[in-house]
C-alpha cells in the first residue's frame, strides 16, 4: 500500500481549509483495510464536491476578463480543474487474480437463437 496520506501536499491551504484535510485523512485511515467504510467515504466527498461544483462554484464563477485572468491564473499555477476519478472495474478486479468468472456466473445470458418465452417452443 502506499504511504497514506501523501507526503507531497501543498502545505499552502489556509488554516481551515488544512484541518478539513487533516480531518479527511483521519477519517480515511480509521477505516484503512475496510473497502465498504471507505467506499462510503468517496461517495459522500464526491456528492459534496457535485454539490459545491453545481451550486455555489457554478454562482461564483467570474462575470468580467480580470476575474477571468485571475481564475486562469490560479488554474495555472495551482493546479487543474478539481475532478473526482472514479475507480475502473478492471482495477478492482487487478485485486482479484484468481477470480474465476465461470463460477460466479455459471448460467450465461441465452443469446438471441435462444432468446424465446417460457413454455414457447422453438
Amino acid at each position: 500500500m502506499a504511504d497514506y496520506p501523501p507526503a507531497d501536499r501543498r502545505d499552502t491551504l489556509p488554516e481551515d481549509l488544512d484541518q478539513l484535510s487533516k480531518l479527511i485523512d483521519r477519517l480515511a485511515l480509521d477505516r484503512q483495510n475496510e473497502s465498504t467504510a471507505l467506499l462510503s467515504l468517496l461517495r459522500l466527498l464526491e456528492e459534496r464536491h457535485r454539490d459545491i461544483c453545481e451550486t455555489l462554484f457554478s454562482e461564483s464563477l467570474p462575470d468580467n476578463r480580470q476575474h477571468l485572468y485571475a481564475l486562469l491564473k490560479d488554474i495555472e499555477l495551482n493546479g487543474g480543474w478539481p475532478y473526482i476519478q472514479r475507480m475502473k472495474l478492471q482495477a478492482l478486479l487487478a485485486n482479484l487474480p484468481d477470480l474465476d468468472f465461470e463460477s460466479l456466473f455459471p448460467n450465461p445470458v441465452a443469446g438471441f437463437d435462444e432468446d424465446r418465452f417460457p413454455g414457447e417452443d422453438k
